[in-house]
Formats: C-alpha cells, structure tokens, sequence
C-alpha cells in the first residue's frame, strides 16, 4: 500500500493505491477532507483525472460540512446546555474537595476544586464522557463480535479530528472518538459495527457494504443522521 498526496486548486486529496479494481472516492466529516483509494496498476495522473471529473460532487459534499451546524465553545458554566449519548442535560457547576460529575435526572452535576479554572472544567468533563463511553463501547462490542463472529479486539478511546472511528490495520486495535459520547447510542452503535466490519473488510467496497447490510441494516439512517448532527 502506498500514500501519495495530489492538489486541485486549493484542496488536497490524499491517494492510497491498493491491490483493488476501482476507485472509491469519499469526503469525509467534519472538515470536508478528500481520499482515493486507487488500484496499485494506476499513476497519480490518472487519479487526477478521475478527481477532477467528479469536482462537482465533492464541493457539494465539502459544501455541506461548510454549512453544518457547529457546537458553539463551551464555558462550563451552571444552566449550559451539554450532550450525553443525544441527551441535553443542564450543567450545574459546584465547588467541592473533588473533581468528579455525576449524572443527576436533566441535570449534569460537575464538582470542582476551583470553579474558575475552565481547563479543570473541561477535563472533568471529558473524564466523565470517556468512563461513560468506554462502558456502551464494551457493551456493544461484545454484542456485535458474537453476531459477526469475531475474536475481542483491542480497543481505545481518544480525541479525534477527521474521524468518529478508525481500525488500525497492522495492529487490528479500534479506535473511537470520544465526541461520541455526545451523540445518540444508535450512532455509536454505527461506528462500532462499521470499524469491527473493517476486521473483515478494510475497503469501503461492494463487499464492505454487503457486511454492513447483514450485520446492521439500517447503517445509513444511522450514519446520516450522525452526518448532520452538529459537529
């Protein structure tokens, strides 16, 4: 497998030739980013020509990660509004001897040491949204290795930036975005069946879609609507 980067205009596009048949190309949320996955029998310049036929496509798809809704900066302060699993909660911020959250009927309870510190704020925060990801991640994985009939993969949690999951190929190790803690538990459920089917599959390919068919057949009402939540 090998890496190349082209340009049109202003936006660059990642290539990644491969021992397959046809070109798969895909813009990817929240920032628009472009790939190609090309067959290993192609140059470079005739990717390009293949990227610049579909130019039309891709700026409508970029066009809609421009003009999707943004979550606005949080400040971490009591009455704000915060996500769990698609749930609104209000925040409510208290000083106390330890820096924990707990989850409190609509209310999201955050006590800190230092109400005024943002930074310990947020972490606290994200704390919570790790430990409580972690937990619907084990759930749902455990469920989905025994209907797909896999073995217990690795898995982590962590912040990401063009991606709401990945699946280390040399490694079989699943990564997921710990932002979707913040979304609904079917669109986390998306994303694990869509990485554990990367175990079998590591295109986006005719087979990798005939997987997602079998194992979670309503995968694209899902994944839109994660597509257009707020990113």
């Amino acid at each position: 497998m090998v890496k190349k980067v082209l340009r049109i205009g202003k936006t660059e596009i990642e290539v990644t030739f491969k021992a397959i048949k046809n070109l798969h190309l895909s813009v990817h949320p929240p920032n628009g980013r472009v790939t190609i996955s090309s067959p290993d029998f192609y140059d470079l310049e005739k990717v390009k020509i293949y990227a610049a036929s579909k130019w039309g496509w891709i700026n409508k798809e970029q066009q809609k990660f421009n003009n999707q809704a943004r979550e606005t900066p949080r400040q971490y302060v009591t009455q704000e509004s915060h996500y769990l699993f698609g749930n609104r909660l209000l925040l409510e911020v208290i000083q106390g001897d330890n820096n924990r959250v707990i989850k409190k009927g609509k209310k999201l309870q955050l006590t800190v040491k230092d109400p005024e510190d943002i930074t310990l704020k947020r972490k606290t925060i994200y704390q919570f949204y790790r430990k409580q990801l972690r937990h619907e991640l084990a759930k749902l994985i455990l469920e989905y290795i025994a209907i797909i009939d896999l073995p217990l993969p690795a898995y982590r949690i962590r912040a990401m930036k063009t991606k709401w999951g990945s699946c280390a190929g040399n490694t079989n190790q699943l990564w997921f975005n710990i932002e979707l803690a913040k979304k609904p538990l079917d669109c986390v459920e998306y994303i694990v069946v869509h990485e554990l089917v990367h175990l079998l599959e590591r295109n986006h390919n005719k087979n990798f879609i005939m997987l997602m068919n079998r194992y979670l057949p309503n995968w694209r009402i899902q994944k839109k609507v994660l597509n257009e939540l707020p990113l």
